[in-house]
């Protein structure tokens, strides 16, 4: 049975260790704003690129045969990736639900407008902040130009209204912000600790904790608890930095602390679990960065999951940071608390499995 005063007393001298190490100040005050201002001033003059075709939510309100070919056309594009929803849908909450930026909304009358020469206007949704949105409106446009050519000569039969999903317009530096704090929340706690389970493998230091009272779970429950709190005093600054320097407009909610609470805690334990492969800082320290890029790249940390590949968001969601930043962005960008519930859920799954898994599989007597 894990004992609190063993834990609280182990996250005493921990404490201590951290406040009178050189390192301290660094990582707790310098490092954090560093990375916002470097990445806030580079990232928020560009928007994020697309290495494949942009994935679009479509809802066709309409059951002819123009707007099927319509849809064929936009698929044929190879720019765009068309999913459809359900007609009983309300299009702009399906949107609003599933934290996406880009959708085409095709009226009920569209078939028999175009064979009557009636206009019709089709909806485009897109994020202004992003280069992927012209992808979206221009090949949207495109089609219907080559619509019009072909059946009226060039005529505006069919046109384009373009809109946003969010009426708050968010600029890139909004979507850079979830990004850049899950990226701390990881570099806070698995860099530190699993550099730290390898000194103390290399100094025998576990193997004398092992003839203490001090169990696995409560070293790893008191470090764990300190990345919590270092993580809790590095996102208000970056979060200060980003509004009061770059304009972010992003929205604060108490649906932020668990995600303050289960990052730490879910990648102190994948890095004690990383930590199980090696007794070597360098060897230690290579495992990290083995650990860190894969999960920097592909994560969302600079750019949407959608703009990748569907192979590589397969990918994507197999990586724990992925459900750390989806869940911040679902929460300071969209509102949309059901998907932050969900990434909570896989979040608490996640840390119970590492939990367990680190405690059972780490040898403290290990020579």
């Amino acid at each position: 049975m894990a004992s609190m005063k063993r834990i609280l007393a182990d996250m005493g001298l921990y404490g201590r260790e951290l406040v009178r190490g050189r390192t301290f100040l660094v990582s707790l005050v310098i490092s954090p704003i560093i990375l916002m201002l470097a990445f806030g001033a580079v990232f928020s003059f560009f928007s994020s690129g697309s290495s494949g075709p942009v994935n679009v939510y479509l809802q066709n309100q309409d059951n002819g045969q123009v707007s099927a070919q319509f849809i064929n056309a936009l698929n044929g594009t190879g720019t765009l990736r068309v999913e459809l929803v359900g007609t009983s849908e309300n299009f702009t909450n399906y949107l609003l639900g599933h934290s996406a930026s880009y959708g085409i909304f095709i009226p009920a009358n569209f078939s028999s407008s175009y064979a009557a020469a009636k206009p019709v206007k089709i909806t485009v949704y897109v994020n202004p902040s992003s280069s992927s949105s012209a992808v979206v409106s221009e090949t949207a446009s495109g089609v219907i130009n080559a619509f019009n050519l072909n059946r009226y000569g060039g005529s505006a039969i069919i046109s384009m209204n373009q809109t946003t999903v969010n009426p708050k317009v968010h600029k890139y530096i909004d979507f850079l912000i979830p990004g850049l704090i899950g990226l701390t929340i990881l570099l806070i706690s698995f860099e530190t600790i699993i550099s730290l389970s390898a000194e103390y493998k290399k100094t025998k230091l576990f193997k004398q904790l092992s003839m203490t009272p001090l169990t696995k779970t409560e070293w790893l429950t008191s470090k764990a608890l300190w990345y919590v709190l270092l993580t809790a005093i590095s996102i208000p600054e970056m979060i200060a930095v980003g509004v009061f320097v770059f304009g972010a407009n992003i929205t604060l909610s108490v649906w932020l602390i668990p995600f303050i609470i289960l990052g730490p805690m879910l990648f102190s334990a994948l890095g004690m679990l990383a930590g199980t492969l090696t007794k070597d800082p360098a060897a230690a320290n290579t495992m990290m960065y083995i650990i860190i890029i894969p999960m920097m790249l592909l994560s969302g940390v600079f750019y949407p999951l959608t703009s990748l590949p569907i192979y590589l968001q397969y990918v994507a969601h197999i990586l724990p940071l992925t459900y750390v930043i989806e869940g911040l962005s679902a929460v300071m960008i969209y509102g949309n608390y059901m998907q932050a519930a969900a990434d909570i859920a896989v979040l608490i799954v996640i840390t119970i499995i590492l939990f367990v898994a680190a405690t059972k599989l780490y040898n403290w007597r290990e020579d």
